[in-house]
């Protein structure tokens, strides 16, 4: 995926969204009109953004994006996309913390007028550090920068996690808890087996996301301290920065409760992901940025709670991400982009990581 042409993620067509948004918006502002209608030119594999003007002289927003769930047509990523939960935390993000997260609008639950449920929120100005190619390339504004203006991205960027964890009030996110039984965490770790398990179907299970399942209980914590509230998708691919300042958070489809831990090991695991891809293809990539002992360090003194059992959590997350990149994969098959092999494990790309974190020879 890194590394390719941008896989397919829709069958749906900006401008009859465009044509359909305007309709729906005329219901909620008459005369409004919608114009300069664009899609995100990098990110985003399973949610659809939008981005467009509003004009109207009592427009509460004027630069927006609207969030929609994804196209049922496209093999998604996850077999549910819950538009109000992400409002709600949005909304709830921005009442409790200094975060900069974009002011939430509009929410339309019936998939009528788009064809899925949706949401309008403002859009931020900036630039993102792209997914595909990633980041960790040569080429692009965040490996040109210099070191100093990297490190000072990083500490901005841990910064959002530690407030995050801090002035979030707990006892508002326990709403995100799955069902079931057990600590919050076993009831993370049960919701991703159930993911899986609806990924392959009836597909070949993946041997290798079975050991790192089982791999997971021999390390799992003895203590999993507090939970809270968790961004769940937490990486830098996910903020818009105005220079190297984040002007804007973005992506909650995956908020969770949750120790911290799990949003900390998800930010240096996907990371690493990139970094790995790029060494991979004889590329230095940005071997001192966003490094796991940095992050942990840093996090320590901006909370004063000194991060634990980061084997079991920065397994637990590339063995997440070894879920989703299944799913894109089969979905790639799907559309005819990829032929699917004999063994399920070559379908993820960083299997030999994942592999190691497994065998415990990764750090």
């Amino acid at each position: 995926m890194a590394t390719a042409p941008r896989p397919r993620t829709s069958t749906r067509e900006p401008e009859e969204l465009g044509r359909r948004l305007a309709a729906w918006l005329d219901t909620r502002l008459p005369g409004a009109k919608v114009t300069n209608v664009s899609v995100p030119g990098s990110n985003g594999m399973s949610s659809e953004t939008l981005l467009f003007d509003m004009e109207h002289p009592d427009a509460p927003l004027r630069a927006c994006a609207l969030r929609l769930a994804a196209d049922p047509a496209a093999y998604t990523v996850f077999p549910t996309y819950d538009m109000p939960r992400q409002h709600r935390v949005m909304s709830l993000v921005a009442r409790h913390t200094d975060l900069p997260v974009p002011r939430v609008q509009w929410l339309e639950e019936d998939p009528g007028p788009l064809g899925a449920p949706f949401f309008v929120m403002a859009r931020a100005e900036g630039r993102v550090p792209p997914d595909v190619m990633p980041y960790t390339y040569e080429g692009n504004w965040l490996h040109a920068a210099t070191d100093v203006e990297r490190a000072a991205l990083q500490e901005a960027s841990i910064g959002l996690l530690a407030r995050l964890h801090d002035q979030f009030p707990a006892e508002e996110a326990e709403f995100l808890l799955p069902e079931g039984e057990g600590t919050p965490l076993r009831r993370h770790v049960d919701a991703q087996r159930a993911y899986y398990s609806w990924v392959v179907g009836g597909l070949a299970p993946s041997p290798l996301i079975e050991r790192a399942f089982a791999r997971l209980e021999e390390l799992w914590p003895q203590d999993e301290g507090p939970a809270v509230l968790n961004w769940g998708d937490a990486r830098i691919g996910n903020v818009i920065y105005d220079g190297f300042t984040p002007v804007a958070v973005l992506d909650w489809e995956m908020a969770a409760y949750a120790p911290r831990e799990v949003d900390l090991g998800w930010t240096v695991y996907l990371h690493r992901f990139f970094q790995d891809l790029t060494v991979g293809f004889g590329q230095p990539g940005l071997p001192d940025f966003l490094r796991r002992e940095d992050l942990e360090r840093r996090y320590a003194e901006l909370t004063g709670h000194t991060p634990r059992d980061m084997e079991f959590y920065t397994l637990y997350a590339a063995l997440r991400h070894g879920i989703v990149m299944l799913r894109i994969a089969y979905r790639q098959a799907h559309f005819g982009e990829v032929e699917v092999p004999a063994d399920p494990d070559s379908l993820i790309l960083h299997h030999v990581g994942l592999a190691a974190m497994v065998q415990g020879t990764y750090w």
